[in-house]
């Protein structure tokens, strides 16, 4: 890649919007999945007694559907940055690249 088109992208306002956003969005995202999966961690750790507690007279204990929930939570969150990302971070992505497009357009269309 031409270095200058690099520092045109790096310049471009919707690439630091983009940049921004994603980065952001990741991290809260990133916080979320360690609180929840440590979470169950240190249940597993500190109080096995509450995990294996049964629900109901089956063979089902408490652990089970809380790792359930790590696993569908997991999920979720996956799906909601699918989402972002097919929405909010396409169209910004997509601004960058027709940006950065006209200009080699117009170099084309001159050179006609």
């Amino acid at each position: 890649m031409d270095t200058t088109l690099a520092q045109r992208i790096a310049a471009h306002p919707s690439y630091r919007e983009l940049k921004a956003r994603r980065s952001s969005f990741g991290w809260w995202l990133t916080a979320a999945m360690m609180v929840v999966y440590y979470g169950f961690i240190l249940l597993v750790a500190f109080d096995k007694p509450l995990l294996a507690s049964r629900l109901g007279e089956g063979v089902t204990t408490l652990g089970m559907p809380i790792g359930l929930g790590v696993i569908l939570f997991t999920v979720v969150i996956t799906a909601l940055y699918v989402r972002r990302a097919n929405s909010e971070f396409d169209r910004l992505s997509d601004e960058v690249s027709q940006a950065m497009a006209a200009p080699t357009q117009a170099k084309k269309g001159g050179a006609q």
